[in-house]
């Protein structure tokens, strides 16, 4: 764990004056907004670390990035002058950290980093940093392979684009991330697990990603159970550990689940701090914070970071206002269909509400061609489905429409693969000229 050195002198300390809920009402004679301190009680000998978030009537608000049982009415606040920063570095490779740094676990296999330690320098980071500049940013230029054919083929990202994964509970995001995390051949993967459960993080972990893949993969978790302000700064770090590797000129997966679970923690924090409701409930600080986080993914001068952040959906995505706002923001976005789940279909990807917005930039005229014309079919097939099913359609009305029946069963075994299957882009691309010759 690497963080600020409490160094001001005691006569700086400041008293804890009240604690309502999550948040901490506290005198201190200097403070600054993002300044990491740490809450210390001579009674009970407990410390946690808390961040500054504001000041009302000459006193500094702070909300605890940890648990606040144990605080008696003597506890002291100690400024450490500094915003949290982590210690980054090839160690990071095969852990797990919480939001403070610490680790939490380290991948079980003996597979080696694919990075010696001193080929990385050792930097202090600060969690919390802005987004390049637009002029400092790469042009995007190239694909990135995800391993999956619907998305390599019909949804192609590039390095450096950031992109929507959206769908309900139990269509199979997690399931499709760890065949992503498997199948890419990004350099690093940083994986921040926001308010999970705990069981999904250890079978995620250790069950559905094998030794090469934990090799280069760091993640950052906070499940569930952790206070709210551990939840948001989780995130942060996820971005903070992938803008690292980006900037030793490496391209970076960063993978974040979810945004939803960051959003309604930013809201937590936000309401307890005094903001007042707006949209379904998210104070104003919530739609200044999530642009700010989702804007540091994406090229920078040397490396990349794509990105891929779940949203969770429930009913009519366009009243969601986290949905909505994620999908501005980003540059494509991935359904997850309930209907195809429900059919077995892995990975449910509904191609044809799917976008990916830089997929025409990056792929060759005969990708482009081929992809058209299977969504195309995608298309025609579902205007005549029903109609198939009841025997009303008769062969020949339309030739395009005959075409695209003929053309479904090699459709749908693209799009379908096994949870173990990775494919190379290459393979990807001509599987898609076979389903259309």
């Amino acid at each position: 764990m690497a963080l600020a050195r409490l160094a001001r002198p005691r006569l700086l300390r400041g008293k804890v004056r009240c604690i309502r809920g999550t948040m901490v009402y506290a005198s201190l004679p200097v403070a600054c907004i993002g300044e990491l301190c740490q809450l210390y009680d001579p009674v009970t000998h407990r410390a946690i670390f808390a961040q500054v978030i504001g000041f009302s009537n000459e006193e500094a608000i702070l909300t605890p990035i940890g648990e606040l049982d144990g605080m008696s009415t003597r506890c002291e606040v100690i400024p450490s002058g500094q915003p949290l920063s982590i210690k980054m570095g090839a160690h990071l490779l095969g852990r797990v950290i919480s939001p403070l740094g610490a680790t939490l676990n380290v991948a079980r296999s003996e597979s080696p980093s694919p990075f010696s330690k001193t080929e990385l320098p050792i930097q202090l980071y600060p969690v919390h940093a802005d987004p390049p500049g637009a002029f400092t940013r790469q042009l995007i230029k190239a694909p990135l392979q995800l391993g999956i054919r619907a998305i390599d083929g019909l949804l192609t990202i590039a390095r450096g684009q950031r992109v929507g994964l959206f769908g309900g509970p139990g269509v199979g995001k997690t399931s499709l991330l760890a065949s992503i995390i498997r199948g890419t051949n990004a350099q690093v993967i940083v994986l921040g697990l926001i308010g999970e459960r705990g069981r999904e993080v250890r079978e995620l972990l250790d069950v559905q990603l094998d030794a090469v893949a934990r090799s280069r993969t760091v993640a950052v978790v906070a499940t569930s159970d952790r206070p709210a302000m551990e939840r948001v700064t989780a995130a942060h770090v996820a971005t903070s550990v992938a803008e690292y590797f980006r900037d030793q000129g490496m391209d970076v997966l960063l993978l974040m689940d979810s945004v939803t679970r960051f959003a309604r923690a930013q809201r937590e924090v936000g309401l307890a701090a005094g903001e007042p409701p707006t949209r379904r409930g998210f104070p104003p600080s919530f739609f200044a914070a999530l642009p700010r986080l989702l804007e540091r993914a994406g090229p920078g001068a040397n490396g990349t970071i794509t990105a891929l952040y779940t949203v969770l959906t429930e009913g009519d995505a366009s009243l969601d206002p986290v949905a909505e706002e994620v999908t501005s923001i980003l540059d494509g976005h991935i359904v997850l269909s309930p209907e195809l789940a429900q059919r077995n279909h892995f990975p449910a990807i509904d191609v044809l509400r799917s976008r990916s917005r830089l997929a025409d930039s990056v792929n060759s005229p005969a990708q482009i061609h081929a992809g058209a014309l299977i969504r195309k079919s995608l298309a025609l097939y579902a205007e005549v489905e029903l109609l198939l099913r009841v025997g009303e359609y008769e062969s020949g009305s339309d030739s395009d429409i005959d075409a695209a029946i003929a053309r479904q069963p090699a459709i749908q075994a693209f799009l379908q693969q096994s949870s173990k299957e990775h494919v190379a882009l290459s393979e990807t691309l001509r599987r898609m000229h076979g389903v259309i010759s």
